[in-house]
């Protein structure tokens, strides 16, 4: 039921969206070839005290997508789901050349002995993946949107994969929806969440040993 809620929202959110920017051409702001990968410093804002950077475009799963070139996009978690995995013990990532499809089940975290899946925001052949992160899953939680990147992809339509993403003021209203419905569904969580429009602490699921971090996990990556 959360789950077809949570579509539900995402589907206003694009119709909103829609309305918002009609009459007008989406522009997706697209970066020159490269022919090393680079990982450029990203400004974030913070919502719901969360960061949301204004150059990535978010899949409702919390995975984010940026446009390295026309074809080539870097993929990765978001801070909202960086801070519920907290400290995690292995990360399991797609084999280069293997085809994911947008909304796809596309890696794995692992903690605690037990496993949650992630879903891709985009559709393509994995290019790329982060060994530093294999190596060091805490880079996941700890930068998520620079050293923690999790793979790239050459996808051959991400111009019509990013109009199904979340960027911009649609972004900031579903990831202050979250924040909120993360409290609402766990109160004695309130103490772990920042006040007054500060950041919320890393590692949330520390603060609640009362919670299973699996069945949260999955609820709100769409698993």
């Amino acid at each position: 039921m959360t789950v077809i809620l949570v579509l539900f929202t995402f589907v206003a959110f694009l119709t909103i969206d829609y309305f918002m920017s009609r009459g007008k051409q989406p522009v997706i702001a697209l970066q020159p070839a490269v022919t090393k990968h680079v990982v450029r410093p990203l400004e974030p804002s913070l919502v719901g005290g969360f960061k949301v950077p204004e150059s990535l475009r978010y899949h409702p799963g919390h995975t984010w997508a940026l446009s390295e070139s026309p074809n080539l996009v870097r993929v990765g978690i978001d801070d909202f789901a960086g801070k519920i995995n907290g400290t995690v013990d292995k990360i399991n990532l797609p084999q280069r050349g293997q085809w994911v499809r947008q909304g796809q089940k596309i890696w794995s975290i692992e903690k605690d002995g037990k496993k949650v899946d992630m879903v891709s925001p985009i559709e393509g052949s994995v290019a790329e993946i982060n060994d530093a992160v294999l190596a060091n899953p805490g880079l996941a939680s700890k930068d998520p949107y620079g050293e923690g990147w999790m793979i790239t992809v050459q996808s051959p339509d991400a111009k019509t994969n990013f109009r199904n993403l979340l960027g911009g003021a649609l972004a900031r209203w579903w990831m202050e929806e979250a924040a909120g419905r993360l409290q609402r569904r766990m109160p004695m969580m309130a103490g772990a969440m920042a006040q007054d429009g500060g950041e919320a602490v890393d590692n949330i699921t520390e603060h609640l040993p009362n919670e299973d971090w699996e069945k949260v996990a999955k609820e709100f990556f769409l698993s």
